[in-house]
């Protein structure tokens, strides 16, 4: 290289890193947009909830949270897709992050290139519910109920290929039997109709599940953890009846691609204080979130993951968006 070529490149770098610092030294600028591309009242919606006023007090400005909700996420997720990468526009996804690339044809987005991950925040286990005119209260009640009766259990999802239509298949596929999905926009509108009666089964996060289980709203068939969970001790878990069965949703925290890897870094550490602060774990726990604040190496490798795991059910049911 020439020595006019070097001279040249450690200018350009030295630039580049002095407007990083700069961009650093400004963060944040203005209040923190949180996008949660989900109704309020539901999974996602109530981890921002409990994260947002740490996230505040660490970045020193005001967290909104904004809801928009639509198509299993993807409407929300588009529009954090178009902001500016400067670290003011944040996104909560649900685990219909990973498949909805491979249900709509025009997304909008790339789960992959048109985000940076910045951590994956909480997971949870699914619980299998029932409305309390369901007669069936177990796994092997609902499965001899709806073979005696093909096709009129109805069951509650979020969306085509949401991780609850996803389980609620391959539940169906283990057992034999013959259900009617219903998809809703959301979680809270799905919960809704389920203590109403409107709909027999549901596979819903732990975290929604659970208040409406304690004030006898609903009942829990099963859950679809490895074990046992404290929050519901005498509920069985799926695997107790189909061994190997696991059911799990999870929430991460995105940011629009190409945010400088300083701000990147920034909200990793405000996200990785804020699941360490015994408030907020307290308050998740209690919800029967699982903490995990991965990096985000880790999150992006989990998200593919996830997405390659989905794409050979997807196919093998032919699921397609309703």
């Amino acid at each position: 290289m020439r020595p006019m070529n070097r001279s040249f490149v450690a200018a350009a770098t030295l630039v580049a890193s002095l407007l990083a610092a700069a961009a650093l030294a400004q963060y944040p600028s203005k209040p923190i947009r949180l996008i949660v591309p989900w109704p309020a009242g539901g999974t996602v919606d109530g981890v921002a909830r409990v994260i947002g006023p740490s996230f505040s007090s660490g970045l020193g400005r005001p967290i909104v949270v904004e809801n928009k909700a639509g198509a299993g996420g993807s409407i929300g997720q588009a529009e954090a897709a178009k902001a500016p990468p400067d670290g003011h526009t944040l996104l909560l996804v649900f685990d219909t992050h990973a498949v909805n690339h491979l249900l709509y044809k025009n997304l909008g987005y790339d789960p992959f290139r048109s985000f940076d991950h910045v951590s994956l925040l909480v997971t949870s286990p699914q619980v299998l519910a029932g409305a309390t005119n369901f007669a069936p209260g177990s796994v092997p009640e609902l499965v001899a109920f709806a073979k005696a009766n093909p096709g009129k259990v109805t069951y509650a999802t979020v969306g085509a290929g949401s991780s609850n239509h996803l389980n609620a298949l391959l539940l169906s596929n283990r057992t034999g039997i013959e259900m009617t999905h219903v998809p809703y926009k959301g979680g809270a509108p799905m919960m809704i109709d389920l203590v109403g009666g409107q709909v027999n089964v549901m596979f819903v996060s732990a975290p929604q599940a659970i208040p409406q289980l304690k004030a006898g709203r609903i009942k829990a068939l099963a859950i679809g953890a490895a074990r046992r969970i404290p929050q519901l001790p005498d509920t069985p878990t799926v695997a107790e009846t189909l061994p190997g069965f696991a059911a799990q949703s999870w929430v991460g925290m995105l940011v629009p691609a190409g945010t400088p890897k300083e701000i990147l870094a920034r909200l990793y550490a405000e996200a990785t204080k804020a699941l360490a602060d015994p408030e907020v774990r307290g308050k998740l726990g209690a919800q029967g979130f699982v903490v995990v604040g991965s990096s985000p190496e880790e999150f992006l490798a989990f998200a593919r993951a996830e997405s390659e795991k989905w794409a050979k059910v997807i196919r093998d049911y032919n699921i397609r968006v309703e």
